[in-house]
């Protein structure tokens, strides 16, 4: 739990200072006067002034934002003296600028951080896979459990090698997007037998990545061998005498390639049966062969019915140290923030018209609970974490919503094409709208937070 809030706290604290840092900075650069740099709202619990002239930088009680507030006219008086240090004296291309500056900040941040982590390198499945889903793309194009992939290819000609199952994922994304098919040269498990198969991506009727079109395609999880772990005493498995290290070599008299097939049919019990049903396990222990006949205990998973023998199933994924060189780990970062942007706005796009469940909006809670998960498993992970959210809030505030960045650069294109500004009134409608969704929003975030805590998601 410490963990988790101090792990949130940074998160938060980095994020708002390098966003509010570029607003600043920016300003500065065009001879605005700044007169306070806050992180958080509310009641200042920190401050620091060189001087009554100089900028004054405070930390606020609530840390979930902050602000730079500047010397401007709409806000109260300005001496004549000081009019061209005020904010809204300025040229349009510069208070556009300063606007631009938080959010292209948390880009910058991210295309760095994504850098660091892929030069810290982290642990990572190889790309070895299991059972792909049944009817998928990835079946259809005969890719079966074992397989091994060791390079991608959008032409067939020119190929690009896959370290490991995240690289993969990404080259799926990529051809989604493009609606393109993706090559892949496949080896079995020892890295013989190559052969290659064609994904026909470009025919799937999403352009988007979700979890369906990711279903649909059915590359199959990591490849884990089908090896019992930890047996629960008293479970399905301990009452059919299964121990932890069993080889599953077939279930009634049906061959087993993976955990991931095993952990299937548990679950829905032998083709043709229901699921719970007596179940005739050959296993191998010891160089002997044994059999055993187990029957799964029901629980319910949603509105299903589904099998468990209360046993480990399956043993961990090969694993893989991957990093990248400086050049490559920098340009590697520039596309994975670019895709992650593009793919944020596409999910916010779909959310708005209905395409997408509203339950993929998070809130704080949801970041909190990922930040302190990505801190346990190590530093790149964490900063990878860091930069999700740092592209997340970035493209965020461009929204062209009242009350965020996106909002007064609508205002500043107005002001551009009409060649005068907003009026006091609209801005006032406006800026309560702006209040009236943000509220809605966090809302929602939140209560999106609370059900899946409590399961409801």
């Amino acid at each position: 739990m410490i963990v988790t809030v101090l792990a949130f706290i940074a998160t938060l604290g980095v994020l708002i200072v390098i966003h509010e840092y570029g607003h600043y900075r920016v300003a500065v650069a065009c001879g605005v006067k700044v007169l306070r740099f806050s992180v958080g709202f509310g009641r200042v619990i920190w401050r620091h002034q060189r001087s009554p002239d100089s900028t004054e930088f405070v930390i606020s009680a609530l840390p979930l934002g902050g602000y730079v507030r500047m010397l401007d006219e709409r806000e109260g008086p300005v001496a004549p003296s000081e009019r061209h240090r005020a904010f809204n004296a300025k040229p349009l291309w510069q208070r556009a600028a300063v606007v631009v500056a938080g959010p292209a900040a948390n880009l910058v941040l991210a295309i760095l951080l994504y850098a660091a982590a892929n030069w810290i390198g982290v642990e990572e499945p190889q790309a070895k896979l299991g059972t792909p889903v049944a009817h998928s793309v990835a079946e259809q194009a005969g890719m079966h459990s074992g397989d091994w992939v060791k390079a991608f290819s959008a032409d067939g000609t020119q190929w690009e090698d896959v370290r490991s199952i995240t690289d993969l994922r990404w080259a799926v994304t990529q051809a989604v997007l493009r609606a393109e098919p993706l090559h892949l040269m496949l080896t079995d498990l020892q890295g013989q037998r190559e052969r290659e198969v064609v994904l026909n991506l470009d025919k799937l009727d999403s352009k988007d990545i979700d979890a369906q079109v990711m279903r649909s395609i059915g590359l199959g999880a990591p490849y884990s061998e089908p090896v019992l772990g930890e047996v629960k005493p008293g479970g399905a498995a301990a009452k059919a005498q299964l121990r932890a290290g069993d080889r599953v070599l077939s279930v009634d008299g049906r061959p087993i390639a993976d955990s991931t097939q095993l952990r299937e049919m548990i679950r829905a019990g032998s083709p043709g049966t229901a699921p719970g049903g007596p179940m005739l396990w050959r296993v191998q222990r010891a160089g002997q062969t044994i059999e055993q006949t187990l029957q799964p205990a029901i629980v319910k998973d949603g509105e299903q019915q589904v099998g468990r023998i209360e046993a480990v199933v399956g043993q961990a994924p090969e694993m893989v140290t991957v990093h990248y060189g400086a050049w490559e780990g920098l340009s590697q970062a520039a596309v994975q923030t670019w895709t992650v942007s593009t793919l944020s706005l596409r999910m916010l796009g779909r959310m708005l018209i209905g395409e997408a469940s509203l339950k993929n909006l998070s809130g704080p809670l949801t970041i909190a609970d990922y930040a302190g998960q990505s801190v346990r498993l190590g530093l790149a992970y964490y900063l990878g974490f860091l930069a999700v959210v740092s592209v997340s809030l970035g493209v965020l505030n461009l929204l062209p919503l009242p009350m965020l960045d996106g909002g007064h650069l609508m205002y500043y294109l107005f002001e551009a094409m009409t060649g005068r500004p907003v009026s006091d009134v609209w801005l006032e409608r406006l800026q309560r709208g702006g209040v009236a969704i943000m509220l809605m929003m966090t809302s929602l975030a939140l209560y999106n937070d609370v059900a899946r805590l409590l399961g409801l998601h």
